[in-house]
């Protein structure tokens, strides 16, 4: 439990889907938190960020404020950065002026997803996208003000019950179409929000305990997959078909940004802080789904499922990021 008169976090962007599972996490755990959506503070207004931090004392900030429209980013970078850049470079210096922390949420799409092996936290960025540009605009501003207490935590292919998401659309869309076709040539790591938002509370412990190195942290599913081979799953967890879904490719849909074709992240950093990384895609989704009103799994899932194989077939649904 906080202790009386602890100062509480402060978590941003308070409507969205991964703030929403993490404000009740913190809850759970008897930590205080304001929650800050737009209306209680606009990230990329230095005044603002000024008065909140005045009002609050924040004892540690999380940054889930964010432009997350990949494509409208495209025609309206400026717009996106001030969100993505600005904002993480305001909140970071309020942070260090404070004393606390900064946890910020960043994205795969910084990357150019053109391996075919694991991103390690290290590994140079090179975004393809204005989206992937503005969200690493902004890990660098938090890396450069706040060397000793910033951590960046990427994250990729978000579900959850609190917003938009490739899960919630794919329920639907079973219900209403005999069969769904899904691009099966590009690979990430589904990752339920109420996983990250678990992580993201130990790792901020740990990081006001100083026993979590500052830095990179890849904040997604263990595991990899393809959008058609998980909407598959979701269609057995649900008692439907998967036969129903049929494999295409990206280039049949194409889009004002990029998406990368590989966006599996690797977890190495977690060790360092003391923390194992995020579970198996498969065993969080099939506690997801029923924990989200969407019935039990039909059989049970392991962390040690077999791998899909890394081949390009096909993969028409796919996703932005949700924050």
């Amino acid at each position: 439990m906080t202790a009386r008169g602890a100062r509480p976090w402060l978590v941003t962007g308070a409507g969205g889907m991964l703030a929403r599972d993490l404000l009740g996490r913190l809850a759970d755990a008897g930590i205080d938190a304001v929650a800050a959506g737009r209306a209680e503070l606009d990230v990329t207004d230095p005044a603002a960020v000024r008065a909140a931090f005045a009002a609050h004392r924040p004892a540690l900030v999380v940054n889930c404020a964010a432009w997350t429209a990949v494509d409208a980013a495209e025609d309206h970078e400026a717009q996106a950065l001030a969100v993505n850049g600005t904002g993480p470079r305001l909140l970071a210096g309020a942070c260090r002026a404070a004393g606390s922390p900064l946890l910020q949420l960043s994205t795969d799409y910084v990357f150019d997803g053109l391996r075919r092996e694991p991103y390690p936290e290290h590994a140079a960025a090179a975004p393809r996208s204005a989206y992937g540009r503005s969200k690493l605009a902004g890990e660098r501003a938090v890396l450069e003000l706040l060397p000793d207490t910033g951590y960046v935590v990427r994250t990729a292919w978000l579900y959850g019950a609190g917003g938009d998401s490739f899960v919630r659309t794919v329920i639907g869309l079973e219900r209403e179409r005999p069969t769904l076709d899904v691009v099966e040539d590009q690979w990430g790591q589904p990752t339920w929000t109420a996983d990250l938002a678990r992580q993201l509370v130990g790792l901020g412990r740990r990081a006001l305990a100083g026993t979590a190195p500052a830095g990179v942290y890849h904040g997604s599913s263990g595991g990899r997959t393809t959008w058609f081979a998980f909407c598959r799953e979701i269609f057995r967890l649900l008692g439907a078909d998967p036969e129903r879904v049929r494999p295409t490719t990206g280039d049949r849909y194409v889009r004002p940004a990029p998406r990368p074709a590989y966006s599996v992240l690797g977890h190495q950093r977690w060790h360092a802080a003391g923390m194992a990384p995020i579970r198996h895609w498969r065993a969080a989704l099939a506690e997801a789904l029923p924990a989200m009103g969407h019935g039990p799994a039909l059989r049970p899932v392991t962390a040690g499922a077999p791998e899909e194989r890394d081949t390009h077939e096909k993969a028409e649904i796919t996703c932005d990021p949700c924050a």
